[in-house]
């Protein structure tokens, strides 16, 4: 299978490049934050303390997300593989991924760093407040969401080098020359 982690700071095009992953790879895509928006607009137990970190600009607690991917995960049969997009976001959360994917006898296939500068992130985070009416897109929220990347996500581009799984991508121009990138680093490792 192959089992992509596409990583990024909050505006860095994730979910736009996961869905043309999507389409020319065959692979289903977990959006720990369309799974989250999901159980808050149902107003499930989850989503209501969910809802209460994101309000804070918080992440949500290691153990709650795993159990969320893991069912998610085994909800796809016959399936290609997996994008992770919004997860894993710290060390540890990346090492009970890869417990999670080697119990199912599986492993991240790669890890793609879409890098943008973040002067650009604000601009494309205010206007898709402004045109998508998301309550976190907000300047104040988005400089907490990037403190909280910066601190607790960038680590985790050093642990994937390690881990010979990482593949930085530049998310500044073109949607296509971007693509065309990704899927040289997707063809390069797949089976």
């Amino acid at each position: 299978m192959l089992n992509i982690v596409i990583f990024g700071a909050p505006g860095s095009g994730k979910g736009t490049q996961s869905e043309k992953i999507v389409e020319k790879y065959g692979i289903n895509h977990i959006s720990t934050g369309d799974v989250l928006r999901a159980e808050i607009k149902n107003g499930t137990e989850l989503g209501k303390t969910a809802k209460s970190y994101i309000d804070q600009g918080q992440l949500i607690p290691d153990s709650l997300m795993i159990d969320i991917l893991a069912s998610v995960f085994d909800s796809f049969k016959d399936s290609k593989g997996v994008i992770f997009d919004g997860f894993p976001r710290t060390i540890a959360q990346a090492e009970a991924l890869k417990q999670m994917l080697k119990d199912r006898g599986q492993d991240v296939s790669v890890m793609l760093d879409l890098d943008v500068p973040e002067d650009e992130l604000m601009t494309r985070l205010i206007k898709r407040g402004q045109e998508s009416g998301r309550a976190d897109d907000n300047e104040e929220t988005i400089k907490k969401r990037l403190v909280v990347y910066h601190s607790q996500t960038a680590p985790l581009i050093d642990w994937y080098k390690a881990d010979g799984k990482y593949q930085h991508i530049n998310g500044l121009g073109a949607l296509d020359r971007i693509f065309g990138d990704i899927c040289a680093a997707i063809d390069a490792v797949k089976d």
